[in-house]
C-alpha cells in the first residue's frame, strides 16, 4: 500500500466524525446551538432527513423547523437525487436555492454551494443523515457537519434506518470516535 493511501486511511476516522450526533430527526437539532457555533448557513441533504423515504411531502415538524431556520440564516438543498422535479419542487415550496446529482461525498457540488454563500467553511453546517456521504463531504471541505437520524413521514426517527446502523457500525469498526 502506498503511503499516500495510508494516509487516507487514517486521516478516515477524523473525517467520518461529525462535530453533532444528533440521536433524532433534524426537528431535534436546536438552531440556537448552531448560532453558538457562528454558523451563518445551512445546507440540507434531502433524502431521509427532510423528506421520508419515497415521498415528496415534507412532514408538518419539519418544515415549521425549516422556516424558523431561513428566518435566521441562509439555506441550501443539496442532494445526490438527480430528480430535479422532486428536490426542486420541495425548494420551490419553501423558496430556496438548491442542487441535484450533488455527488457526495465528492466537492465540487459543495464548493459551488459554498462559493454562492460566501461563508468561511467553518461558518457553514451541512446536515444530513448519512456518514459516508453528507459527513464525509462536509468535513472534507471543513465545514460543521452534523448527523441526524432518518426521518419518518411524521418527522419521527425513522425505525428502518438499516443503512445509518450499517454506516454508524462501519465507522466505529474503523476507529471513528462517535457518541
Amino acid at each position: 500500500m502506498s503511503s499516500r493511501h495510508s494516509a487516507s486511511l487514517a486521516a478516515l476516522p477524523r473525517l467520518l466524525t461529525p462535530d453533532l450526533l444528533v440521536p433524532g430527526t433534524l426537528v431535534d437539532l436546536s438552531l440556537e446551538r448552531l448560532q453558538d457555533h457562528s454558523i451563518g448557513a445551512l445546507v440540507l441533504d434531502v433524502d431521509r432527513t427532510l423528506l421520508p423515504r419515497h415521498r415528496s411531502e415534507l412532514p408538518a415538524r419539519a418544515e415549521q423547523w425549516l422556516r424558523r431556520a431561513q428566518a435566521r440564516m441562509p439555506l441550501h438543498l443539496l442532494s445526490n437525487n438527480p430528480s430535479r422535479r422532486r428536490i426542486g419542487g420541495l425548494a420551490k415550496q419553501l423558496g430556496l436555492p438548491f442542487t441535484t446529482s450533488a455527488g457526495k461525498p465528492r466537492r465540487a457540488a459543495l464548493r459551488r454551494v459554498l462559493a454562492d454563500l460566501d461563508l468561511p467553511p467553518e461558518q457553514v453546517a451541512l446536515i444530513g443523515d448519512r456518514l459516508f456521504t453528507d459527513v464525509l463531504a462536509g468535513n472534507r471541505l471543513g465545514l460543521y457537519t452534523v448527523l441526524v437520524r432518518p426521518i419518518d413521514p411524521n418527522g419521527e426517527p425513522c425505525r428502518q434506518d438499516h443503512l445509518q446502523r450499517i454506516e454508524l457500525g462501519l465507522a466505529r469498526w474503523i476507529g471513528t470516535p462517535l457518541a
